[in-house]
């Protein structure tokens, strides 16, 4: 069996991941859920072995040999740029792969609002986009920088664990930095970054404490900072940035956030309604003067209120969101309803009787 043949059928197929699993054939994600790719046979741990080393250079199977965990990112030619994740279990040696597109998609492949769309016109501040694993937070970013590229005449940096999509040069430069590869941590690259001349930086993951305060700085000394968190919503996101810091320390960055925070984006992947892979469900904040004043006063819970009276600023809640793609008939009542923040609240927005699955 060869990888590369593998990794061919299950993108051709449409799969975002693919999972090389001892004991099964080499399985896939298709429309949210894991299937065997057909027409492979089962691997042994010596398989898995062999096929995940083939795609390593020397130096990451010696990092891996000696951490047991690995994260990296490799292009194979005509098929597709694939994140990996290589990790030991009981059984051996096993690995999941992320498809990523060759091609950066345009605002209307991923259907971004204009909202969204005009986030790549702001001269600096901070953009969150949040959302679980997996749910589209790296393609909507690539999507927004590529348009940076594309228009703008400056200098972009990325700072990514481990790069997924990469860019050419167009009308600004842009850098990529590989945690591990270029550089040995976020909180590194990004004390540098201040000193690189950047007009864009992007932070693959605000993970911790340093990483978020040097991403808010980067945004308070006038630059504009892409980051992404794992978070639902966008009051949520505004607490865990908070929450990160010490209790004393905690007003003084609500004041800051309330001065930088431009935009939080969160997003949802939900199956379409037609089985053809999934659709994006998107909320959308935008810092108004009404949320910045929320936010300096710590009543993140009083923001979802300001959201749903702020559509003119291009905001829109999850639940209205949901609601939206049920009744463009995108999704499914089922569906939508299962990904609600207040299930009564999208049954009004979506005009669903009480009895509806």
């Amino acid at each position: 069996m060869e990888l590369v043949e593998v990794l061919k059928s299950a993108t051709s197929l449409g799969a975002s991941d693919i999972h090389l699993v001892i004991g099964k054939p080499p399985m896939m994600r298709l429309n949210g859920e894991i299937a065997p790719i057909p027409n492979f046979p089962i691997i042994n741990a010596e398989q898995s072995k062999s096929l995940i080393y083939s795609l390593l250079y020397e130096e990451q199977r010696a990092r891996f040999e000696q951490t047991l965990e690995l994260d990296c990112s490799t292009a194979v030619e005509g098929v597709a740029r694939f994140r990996i994740n290589v990790f030991s279990q009981k059984n051996g040696v096993e690995a999941v792969l992320r498809v990523i597109s060759s091609k950066i998609p345009t605002p209307e492949q991923l259907r971004l609002p204009p909202a969204v769309v005009k986030i790549s016109d702001m001269p600096r501040g901070l953009v969150l986009v949040t959302g679980p694993t997996g749910s589209g937070k790296s393609t909507t970013l690539a999507c927004l920088l590529d348009l940076i590229n594309q228009k703008d005449a400056g200098h972009i940096l990325t700072v990514e664990d481990p790069i997924e999509y990469t860019y050419e040069s167009k009308k600004s430069i842009v850098r990529q930095r590989e945690v591990g590869q270029n550089t040995k941590s976020f909180g590194a690259a990004l004390r540098a970054a201040l000193r690189e001349d950047p007009d864009v930086i992007l932070v693959g993951e605000m993970r911790d404490l340093e990483t978020i305060s040097l991403a808010v700085t980067a945004a308070e000394t006038g630059h504009l900072c892409f980051g992404t968190l794992h978070t639902q919503d966008a009051p949520s996101t505004i607490d865990r940035v908070i929450d990160v810091f010490p209790p004393h320390q905690q007003s003084q960055i609500r004041v800051q956030l309330a001065g930088t925070l431009q935009a939080v984006v969160a997003q949802l992947l939900v199956p379409r309604k037609d089985g053809k892979g999934r659709v994006a469900a998107r909320e959308i904040m935008m810092t108004t003067p009404a949320i910045s004043n929320l936010i300096r006063e710590g009543k993140t819970h009083m923001i979802y209120g300001a959201i749903d009276t702020g559509a003119q600023h291009g905001m829109i809640s999850m639940d209205r969101a949901l609601a939206n793609l049920y009744k463009e008939g995108l999704v499914t009542a089922e569906e939508a309803l299962l990904r609600a923040h207040n299930v009564d609240v999208l049954r009004r927005l979506a005009g669903l009787s009480v009895g509806t699955a």
